[in-house]
């Protein structure tokens, strides 16, 4: 009788243990990691030899309410960081309200060359979900949410900053002497994404004049070689769609959604991807391969969360300052 007891005691002790661990774990998440706001910094070296490099900050997933004025500043402290360009891989908008708070925290990158793609959260604003469901697959839409927002008013905000809307499309930019090729596609994680199209759209931006010279088949100049990089960019970095990229040549590939798990396991990782992205990839710098071509793919582990999932842990959130350097 008296070993039972011990043995109910000690189970009791353990639960306790267990629960307060979760409860710890829980309180670190919510109240203090998904607050710890970090710059990432990486090299990529994919530039010409002998080219001068290019400072890419790469922004994911704000998912910005009007409240978190903390993020507000960090993300704007971020231009005293002078990049050349600004990638933003969507999810931008957290709630129905925060159009005025993002117009604010892009503020300071106004003239700053950037591009950007949309992701679902630029459409839809959040919803309330099964936080298990994300173990069974991507989470993917049943029916279209009652909450949709103004992503012509989205677009606004960024064609006031001078940024390239490349969702579906391609744009070519010149940055300290190395001419860059760039295309994206709409969220591939709600089936907006067409490849199809970007097929096109590279084979006329490369038939561009670059001189902006009619009569450019006959000059010289044309003729010259240009130190030239291709960058690819999405919302979230299905398989189909990074894959895609390194057939259609390029060398760097910049994508969101991952969240990098949000709740990861130390010494583990990410428990979910909500792609189909491996979970080694789910985010940081890596390599995708197809055949006998390779693009470095960089996935962003985001700068927030759901406002309905306000949780991370051993996941802080991020932004990345990609340095393009010159190739061996």
């Amino acid at each position: 009788m008296s070993a039972l007891g011990t043995g109910a005691k000690a189970l009791l002790v353990g639960t306790g243990a267990l629960a307060a661990t979760g409860a710890g774990a829980f309180a670190w998440g919510s109240l203090l990691e998904r607050r710890m706001f970090t710059l990432r910094e990486a090299s990529v070296p994919v530039l010409a030899p002998g080219s001068a490099p290019i400072r890419v900050l790469h922004i994911s997933d704000l998912h910005l309410a009007p409240w978190q004025k903390d993020k507000q500043e960090w993300v704007r402290g971020l231009a005293a960081l002078k990049p050349d360009l600004v990638v933003d891989t969507g999810d931008n908008l957290g709630h129905t309200d925060a159009f005025d708070a993002l117009a604010y925290t892009l503020e300071p990158f106004a003239g700053i060359p950037g591009i950007f793609v949309n992701g679902s959260n630029d459409f839809w604003g959040p919803q309330l979900k099964n936080p298990f469901r994300y173990f069974g697959g991507p989470s993917l839409l049943k029916a279209a949410p009652q909450n949709r927002l103004d992503t012509d008013r989205l677009h606004g905000i960024f064609a006031n900053l001078g940024w390239n809307d490349i969702n579906n499309a391609a744009e070519s930019l010149d940055i300290n002497g190395t001419h860059l090729e760039v295309f994206g596609v709409d969220d591939p994680h709600i089936g907006r994404d067409r490849l199809d199209l970007i097929t096109r759209a590279v084979d006329d931006l490369r038939g561009e004049d670059p001189l902006g010279d009619e009569t450019w088949p006959d000059s010289a100049e044309h003729r010259k070689p240009r130190p030239t990089v291709t960058i690819g960019v999405a919302h979230a970095p299905y398989r189909r769609v990074l894959t895609s990229f390194v057939n259609h040549g390029a060398q760097l590939i910049l994508a969101g959604h991952t969240h990098g798990g949000q709740v990861c396991v130390p010494g583990f990782g990410a428990l979910v991807t909500n792609c189909d992205i491996p979970r080694s990839q789910v985010k940081g710098l890596s390599l995708w391969g197809s055949g006998l071509r390779s693009a470095y793919l960089n996935v962003s582990a985001g700068l927030g969360t759901s406002i309905y999932a306000p949780v991370r842990f051993a996941c802080p959130p991020e932004a990345t300052l990609l340095t393009l350097t010159a190739s061996a």
